[in-house]
């Protein structure tokens, strides 16, 4: 088991270690509260999870030879982004600091939920998310193992790390969050990563397909 395990939890270092949409969405979220950003956090593994099981079930795998499918889901997710990006991009004009997926105004309740949803509808609406996980899962499956438990065992465990490694992102964030909280380094944040999401939504929307 240690032979599988140790490979596989380095492996999910290094993904998590790779900046993404979801990394900018965690950050971004942060900024807000300790508790938006990890419920964006709980959202995204949530999502993370449910690739996994897609993936053990093998239907990723018509994701993966469908150019139709999975133009949908790019065009989708790329809309997820520009989205995204825009809202924030507004909220810097306004000077405000709204939490991706709610409007102002919201209680504290409904807030929560816009941080999960808006994580995990990050990561469901990436294609290329998808398609890893189908090509990342079935490398750590060891020889005669039942495929289908251990892929979801591992889409959990995949999930689990992610969490603790994210909180991180979010425990950090909030240390800074006085210095961070400043209008016009608030609104320089807010910028910086609406423009970084209008750019990744470009770049899968202009992405040729698997």
């Amino acid at each position: 088991m240690a032979d599988v395990l140790l490979p596989f939890l380095g492996a999910c270092l290094l993904i998590a270690m790779s900046p993404g949409p979801s990394t900018v969405l965690i950050i971004r979220n942060s900024l807000r509260s300790r508790r938006s950003g990890l419920l964006t956090v709980l959202g995204n593994e949530t999502g993370v999870f449910v690739w996994g099981v897609v993936a053990a079930c093998g239907l990723t795998a018509l994701l993966a030879a469908s150019q139709l499918a999975y133009d949908v889901l790019r065009v989708v997710g790329a809309g997820v982004l520009i989205v995204f990006g825009a809202q924030t991009l507004w909220a810097a004009r306004r000077g405000g600091g709204v939490d991706l997926g709610e409007s102002e105004g919201e209680d504290e309740r409904r807030s929560g939920w816009g941080s999960y949803s808006a994580g995990l509808l990050m990561n469901l609406a990436n294609p290329k998310a998808a398609l890893f996980a189908l090509s990342f899962l079935p490398q750590f499956v060891p020889e005669g193992a039942p495929r289908l438990p251990y892929m979801v065992g591992l889409a959990a465990l995949w999930a689990v790390f992610e969490v603790g490694y994210y909180a991180g992102y979010v425990w950090g964030v909030g240390q800074l969050r006085r210095w961070l909280a400043r209008p016009g380094v608030r609104r320089r944040m807010e910028q910086v990563s609406g423009g970084v999401l209008l750019v990744l939504g470009a770049r899968l929307a202009l992405q040729p397909g698997p």
